[in-house]
């Protein structure tokens, strides 16, 4: 019984320490530096979609 809750105690600690590296990792990377743009960056106009549309001769 003691073995079985000190084991799974390390396991915790673990599977703890792995997700924080993985956060620390991300925000290293920049992962999280703008939270508020993509919401407004999808109301935005997509040029490359308006030239795509316009056909190969731009009319």
């Amino acid at each position: 019984m003691m073995t079985s809750t000190i084991l799974l105690i390390f396991l915790s600690f673990c599977i703890g320490a792995g997700v924080w590296l993985f956060f620390l990792y991300a925000v290293k990377k920049g992962e999280f530096d703008d939270v508020e743009g993509p919401k407004y960056r999808m109301l935005e106009e997509d040029e490359d979609k308006q030239d795509k549309d316009s056909g190969p001769n731009g009319s």
